[in-house]
């Protein structure tokens, strides 16, 4: 391990670089510009050829050892969040890094500067291919939903893009670090996983009139809102524990002016569950709930539902390696490991219900993250410890043959046995249901 943290240490200055660059420049997904011209260049700087996406960021590149062997794949994310009380907020884009994204691209460049080396896979096997994806943060449905109808995107999350895409074509096993809050003396950490997610717009359409003189006339949209939100609450406590189902709101555009009667508001949500039956179920009854709620108001409802991410499942025997290489790099005192199931979502999801796959987290953060009292005090010991791990890991997979990679890959239970599978169910969730209409003699409901 010594010989590995001494190599890091060599591109302390570029980790630096690379972290401070992207703490500055922070984008939301799809608008990643600046960070991947970036991190391009610094790839191809190293000598690296890139496959790069078209149309919208994100890129791969690709190391063969020579031999024979599985492709491991190792992931950074690009996109940054919106989080307007945070005081190094980007003044330009509105964005910043209190997901800890920059951390996992400096951490990616700094491996692929060890492994760049001259003789530095003469132990290894296969394949370590580094994809640099865009648009994890589920921000901007409304957005991404445009760029679906134009065609340039079939999926919000980015992972799910680049799988479709083709750049997890021959990846046998995948691995990411994230950021995370853990202590003071912890470094490591991996849990169950985590919840999967349907991306909601739903928009309510009134009619205007003046709020005073003549509300009568109108049909109010906000109070629409304001009751299909109700009356989701009120579907809470039928939810299976076990399934872990969250769903949560925000209003995008709630009326344009307090004496006009409002008539259109836009509602960005998400559903999120522990499996997809339940997100799929949990989904319709949600639905129900909302046209319902606005028919019975005399507004009407379209419901936009987009694919957001699968629920992440570790492998379990890709976790086993990657606490050996906790216990490499921190002692056995230095990590955590439990169950602990996560309500939160990361399409690392998709990636693992088709690949064997692990998303970790490393330590560093002071305050919560995506709050707005997130921050780093030692950016460089996070980007050192989670680049040191994923090399520990690299060995330890490809090595020997790529014995262990092979063990994983051959034990591993995919929920998707193909990727063309995968994507078919994943298109499916995508649609637009017109729900209300009001008739001469009252409401029809189309659901």
């Amino acid at each position: 391990m010594k010989e590995l943290l001494d190599k890091l240490l060599k591109y302390s200055s570029v980790i630096e670089k690379a972290e401070r660059y992207l703490w500055k420049n922070a984008e939301v997904g799809y608008k990643e510009i600046k960070s991947n011209d970036f991190m391009k260049k610094e790839f191809i700087s190293l000598g690296y050829t890139l496959r790069e996406n078209q149309d919208i960021t994100g890129f791969s590149a690709e190391l063969d050892t020579g031999k024979e062997g599985p492709t491991l794949a190792l992931l950074a994310e690009l996109d940054a969040l919106y989080c307007d009380s945070h005081p190094e907020t980007n003044k330009e884009t509105g964005a910043v890094h209190a997901c800890g994204h920059n951390i996992q691209c400096a951490s990616l460049l700094s491996v692929a500067c060890v492994l760049s080396e001259k003789d530095a896979l003469d132990k290894l096997s296969g394949k370590i291919r580094f994809i640099v994806v865009p648009a994890e943060e589920g921000v901007e449905i409304s957005f991404r939903n445009e760029l679906i109808k134009k065609g340039v995107i079939s999926f919000t999350s980015g992972k799910p893009e680049m799988i479709k895409r083709g750049f997890f074509d021959g990846v046998d096993i995948a691995v990411m670090m994230h950021l995370m809050n853990l202590g003071e003396d912890v470094r490591f950490y991996i849990d169950g996983g985590s919840n999967g997610n349907i991306r909601k717009k739903i928009v309510i359409t009134g009619k205007a009139s003046h709020a005073g003189e003549a509300p009568q006339d109108g049909v109010n949209a906000l109070n629409a809102a304001s009751l299909a939100i109700s009356a989701t609450n009120y579907l809470r406590e039928t939810f299976r524990e076990n399934d872990v189902v969250r769903f949560h709101s925000i209003i995008t555009s709630g009326g344009s002016s307090v004496n006009v009667v409002p008539d259109k508001i836009v509602i960005e949500s998400y559903v999120r569950a522990e499996n997809s039956k339940a997100l799929l179920e949990a989904n319709e009854r949600i639905n129900r709930a909302i046209i319902c709620a606005v028919a019975s108001l005399g507004a009407t409802v379209e419901i936009t539902d987009l694919p957001g991410s699968e629920p992440l499942h570790n492998d379990k025997n890709l976790v086993d390696a990657l606490e050996d290489a906790f216990k490499v790099v921190a002692g056995e005192k230095g990590y955590r490991r439990d169950n602990v199931w996560k309500g939160s979502c990361t399409d690392m999801g998709d990636v693992s219900t088709i690949i064997p796959s692990v998303h970790g987290y490393v330590g560093g953060l002071k305050g919560k993250l995506h709050g707005k009292d997130y921050v780093v005090e030692k950016p460089l010991n996070s980007c050192l410890d989670s680049a040191l791990c994923q090399l520990v890991l690299t060995f330890d997979l490809l090595g020997n043959g790529a014995e262990r990679a092979r063990k994983i890959i051959k034990e591993f239970k995919p929920v998707y046995p193909t990727i063309k599978e995968y994507i078919q169910t994943k298109e499916s969730v995508n649609r637009v249901i017109d729900a209300v209409k009001i008739i001469d003699n009252g409401v029809e409901i189309k659901y």
